[in-house]
């Protein structure tokens, strides 16, 4: 499967999709619960951090965008600070380019998730139930006509906002017509016969039993459901999402079922973007749906790890596969990865620790420090100089061991939770980037000499000096190994 995976994504990588549908910003604020309020039965959520990324259709594009796909993302916005925001969020992405249509006869639609540890306390929404868009859609299906041309296929994201309507599905199915490629849709109505012309829909189960009017508990129950909806339509193929029971398929006069790994679930929210980005992909790519259900099972088995709307890069789809584990476990993380990471545990309720080091020929002072910092923190971050920048640091003849060969080994340290590199002569960069609550540096030194203390104490994080054995260190290794 590992280069099956492989050739899909590099096949899909560069082609250009039209994502239409209802955009959302999906506001996040974390925080912990240590009391109930004194005012009413209901939990006191200490906000430690907030963030807001595209939702709902947006959140279909970022998925293509991190598995490498050029996306051209139409849809509406409210004419309102929040629709300026979710465009200037999408657009910082360089594989996203937007076509919104700005309109005053909506807000911007913003859900707001209250979330203490991995858990959602609540959700907020804020949004107009029966927007009249008449004058948007024209402008949405002229946006598609001209985009089609250029384009592999069409998703439609349909959240019942409004933007998915028939004057903007119907100019959705012509364009896809006239220029020979699929649509894909992820609905939300319960009438499928609205999405007439469409080549694959992707409902969840729940939408399906809404849709075909029969339980989809079982695999009999599901195989039952999509007969009675390819009944009605003959000419659509179907994939239907099932949480933990993972997939099944209806293609031809058949149906198909696959199973899904068994992962730790933290979040939902958005794993049906995730999975339909995957399908496309694949699609794009000119995959089997067999191949294309596959990819999209392993997609979102990853992102249902994280916390909040989230994504799955290309890499973390390959690494996930070829080592049969979360893509935290695979060595070298990119710095993109680790504040991820960073972000997702600490999101989670756990306490992140720092540190760094040359790390050149590990030693048993190198795994006290690693101890004592692990013993500090739930999880523990440790960067690696590069090699260039070990030369700068040690001279021409270091490092002994390569940054890649250094990480390997400590991977493999118990202690060590991930490991990741800084090219930089000082960690300051990485460490204000990662945020982390615990620093923890093996030595003499005094705390205000320690490189990011003042960027952990700023948000009330902890620095701990860990005392170092004497006599032991990398450079006293060489010498001795030369003399």
């Amino acid at each position: 499967m590992r280069q099956q995976i492989s050739d899909i994504l590099h096949k899909a990588s560069g082609k250009q999709i039209i994502c239409v549908g209802d955009l959302m910003l999906d506001r996040y604020v974390y925080g912990s619960v240590g009391r109930v309020s004194p005012e009413a039965p209901v939990p006191v959520l200490r906000k430690s951090n907030s963030t807001e990324v595209p939702g709902g259709a947006g959140n279909v594009a970022r998925n293509l965008s991190a598995l490498g796909l050029h996306t051209i993302m139409i849809g509406c916005i409210g004419d309102d600070d929040a629709g300026t925001h979710l465009t200037e969020l999408l657009e910082a992405d360089p594989l996203i380019s937007c076509q919104l249509v700005r309109t005053s006869s909506m807000p911007t639609v913003i859900k707001t998730r209250f979330i203490a540890g991995t858990q959602q306390l609540l959700r907020v929404d804020t949004e107009d139930d029966c927007p009249d868009l008449a004058d948007a859609s024209s402008e949405i299906g002229k946006l598609v006509t001209d985009a089609a041309r250029t384009a592999a296929l069409i998703i439609v994201s349909d959240y019942a906002k409004g933007a998915v309507n028939p004057i903007v599905f119907d100019a959705c199915i012509r364009a896809a017509r006239d220029n020979g490629i699929p649509v894909l849709v992820d609905p939300k109505s319960k009438d499928f016969s609205v999405y007439t012309g469409a080549n694959l829909i992707k409902p969840n189960a729940s939408e399906l039993a809404a849709a075909s009017g029969l339980p989809t508990t079982s695999d009999s129950d599901v195989k039952a459901a999509l007969g009675t909806m390819a009944d009605s339509l003959p000419d659509t193929s179907f994939v239907v999402t099932r949480a933990g029971k993972g997939m099944s398929w209806f293609e031809g006069t058949k149906t198909f079922h696959m199973k899904g790994e068994a992962r730790q679930v933290f979040d939902v929210s958005g794993a049906g973007d995730t999975s339909m980005a995957a399908l496309a992909a694949a699609i794009a790519a000119g995959a089997e749906l067999k191949d294309a259900v596959e990819l999209a099972i392993a997609a979102s088995g990853i992102v249902v790890g994280k916390v909040g709307t989230a994504t799955v890069s290309a890499d973390e789809l390959q690494r996930a596969l070829s080592a049969g584990e979360a893509p935290q476990s695979a060595g070298l993380l990119t710095r993109a990865d680790i504040v991820e990471l960073a972000t997702r545990w600490r999101a989670s309720g756990l306490r992140v620790g720092f540190t760094n080091g040359c790390f050149d020929i590990l030693h048993p002072g190198h795994l006290r420090v690693l101890r004592q910092a692990r013993a500090q923190c739930d999880r523990l971050i440790v960067a690696v100089n590069t090699d260039a920048s070990v030369k700068r640091l040690k001279g021409e003849s270091r490092p002994v061991n390569t940054e890649q060969d250094r990480a390997e080994l400590l991977s493999g340290i118990a202690a060590v939770d991930a490991v990741t590199s800084f090219d930089e002569d000082t960690p300051a960069e990485l460490i204000e980037a990662l945020q982390p609550d615990v620093l923890v540096k093996g030595g003499d030194y005094k705390a205000d000499e320690i490189v990011g203390a003042d960027t952990v104490r700023a948000r009330g994080g902890e620095v701990i000096i860990v005392p170092l054995l004497e006599g032991r260190s990398t450079t006293n290794i060489i010498e001795r190994s030369r003399s």
